[in-house]
């Protein structure tokens, strides 16, 4: 044993872990808190006025397209919009660029409403105000694009 091991400011033995200290840890700390502040004030940012919805006509409105690479964060608002975005989709009266064939499929629109309108029985009481807006809003529209396209 080497007279400074085991011994205050000396190196700990061989078979010991060596701690080392970054000296910019409470740089790096820093950035990330600040990192994820922004992050949490992105979420919580208002969301954009939704555009008009898929496909020509009276239809729902579905939220604006993210950048490219961004996923939204797993919420329920997010769930809503994406089934809305599905239901919409099969109401549409566009046609697939590569097929040639109408992506409208009026059962497929009207299971995806049913699915929304099962989430809103089996979720009622336990949504926060938005929550419910969210799916209020989205259930009526999709609704009511429901009837234009079946008619």
């Amino acid at each position: 044993m080497a007279l400074d091991e085991g011994k205050p400011g000396g190196p700990p033995p061989a078979d010991q872990p060596r701690i080392h200290v970054d000296s910019d840890w409470k740089k790096q700390a820093q950035a990330e808190k600040e990192r994820l502040a922004r992050e949490v004030e992105r979420q919580a940012a208002p969301l954009p006025p939704p555009s008009p919805g898929v496909g020509a006509g009276p239809g729902p409105t579905i939220p604006a397209e993210r950048p490219m690479g961004e996923i939204p964060p797993a919420s329920f608002p997010t769930l809503v919009e994406t089934l809305a975005t599905q239901a919409a989709i099969f109401l549409s009266d566009r046609v697939d660029p590569e097929t040639g064939q109408s992506l409208q499929h009026l059962e497929l629109a009207k299971h995806t409403i049913d699915l929304l309108s099962m989430l809103e029985e089996k979720t009622k009481g336990n949504l926060t105000d938005e929550e419910k807006r969210v799916l209020d809003s989205m259930l009526y529209e999709l609704r009511m694009a429901y009837i234009s396209a079946a008619s």
